[in-house]
C-alpha cells in the first residue's frame, strides 16, 4: 500500500515538510529489507503502490547515499554498505557488547584465537564484536561483517538454541548457497547438524564459511533461554590443537555461560 504525501484536508494534523519524501525512502528500504533476494523497480513499485518513477527517483537517492547499492548477482537492489556500517556503530555501544567483552577478552586470552560475537539480522549474524589473535595471521571478518545462518559456526549455535517452531521458520525462508566444498548444501544436511548441537552444546564450521579457517561457535541466551547472540573462536587450520575441545570449546562455553547469566540479571534485557 503507498504512503500518503501528506494529511487529507480535516483529517489530522499537518505532518512537517519533507515527512512524505522520508517515508518512501524508509517504506522502498524496508520492502527491500524483508525481500530474501534483489528487488527490481518494478517489484518495488507493486509492492509500494507508488509510480515506477517516484520509485526511479526514490532508489537513485538511496544508492548515492549508499544505502541500496545494485546486487552484484541478480538484477535488482540490495541493503548498502552504508547501513551496516550504521548499525555496526549502534551495535558497537550496545549493552550486550559491554556485558560480552570482558569475557570474550578472557576467552582470546585463554585461546589464543580470533573470538566473534555476532547477533542475529533477519537472515544472518552480524559480527558486533571482534577481538584479535595475538598471532601474526589475521582473520579478514570485521565488526559489520555479516556470514550466512546455515555455513557459520555463530549462525548454527543460534539455530540450534532456537524452539522447534521459530527455528522451522527460518529454515522454511533459508537459502543455501556453497562457498567452500564444505558448505552445507541442503536443509535436511542442517537439520541434522542443528540436532547434533543441540545435544552436545556447541556448533562447527569446518571450512563452511571459508577455506582454511576452523570455528567453534555457542548460543547466548536470555533469561527465559531465547537465544539473543552467539560467539565463536576462529583458527587457521594449520596450526589448530590436538584437542579442540579442550583448547576451544571448553572456555567458549564457559565464557557463554557467564555472559548469559549477566543478562539474565537485566530483568528487561533483550525481551
Amino acid at each position: 500500500m503507498s504512503l500518503p504525501d501528506r494529511e487529507e484536508e480535516g483529517g489530522g494534523p499537518e505532518r512537517p515538510a519533507g515527512t512524505a519524501a522520508f517515508s518512501k525512502f524508509v517504506h522502498l528500504l524496508q520492502l527491500v529489507a524483508d525481500s530474501d533476494r534483489p528487488c527490481s523497480i518494478a517489484e518495488l513499485s507493486r509492492l509500494s503502490g507508488y509510480p515506477r518513477g517516484t520509485v526511479y527517483r526514490t532508489v537513485a537517492g538511496l544508492m548515492a547515499e549508499r544505502l541500496l547499492s545494485a546486487s552484484l548477482h541478480e538484477k535488482g537492489y540490495v541493503l548498502g554498505p552504508r547501513l551496516v556500517e550504521l548499525a555496526s556503530r549502534s551495535w558497537g555501544r550496545s549493552e550486550l557488547r559491554l556485558m560480552a567483552v570482558d569475557e570474550l577478552s578472557a576467552l582470546r586470552d585463554a585461546t589464543g584465537e580470533t573470538v566473534h560475537l555476532a547477533v542475529p539480522n533477519d537472515m544472518s549474524m552480524v559480527y558486533i564484536e571482534k577481538l584479535e589473535s595475538p598471532s601474526a595471521v589475521r582473520m579478514t571478518s570485521r565488526i559489520g561483517t555479516s556470514v550466512s545462518l546455515h555455513s557459520s559456526s555463530v549462525g548454527k549455535a543460534y539455530l540450534a538454541a532456537l524452539d522447534d517452531a521459530a527455528c522451522e521458520q527460518i529454515m522454511q525462508r533459508l537459502r543455501f548457497p556453497r562457498y567452500t566444498p564444505h558448505t552445507v548444501a541442503s536443509a535436511e544436511q542442517l537439520r541434522a547438524q542443528l540436532g547434533v548441537i543441540r545435544e552436545r552444546g556447541w556448533s562447527q564450521d569446518e571450512e563452511e564459511n571459508e577455506e582454511g579457517i576452523f570455528c567453534f561457535g555457542a548460543a547466548i541466551v536470555d533469561g527465559t533461554g531465547r537465544p539473543v547472540a552467539a560467539a565463536s573462536v576462529s583458527t587457521l587450520r594449520f596450526r589448530q590443537k590436538r584437542n579442540p575441545r579442550r583448547a576451544y570449546v571448553e572456555p567458549l562455553l564457559k565464557a557463554c555461560a557467564a555472559i548469559s547469566w549477566r543478562i539474565a540479571q537485566i530483568p528487561t534485557a533483550y525481551r
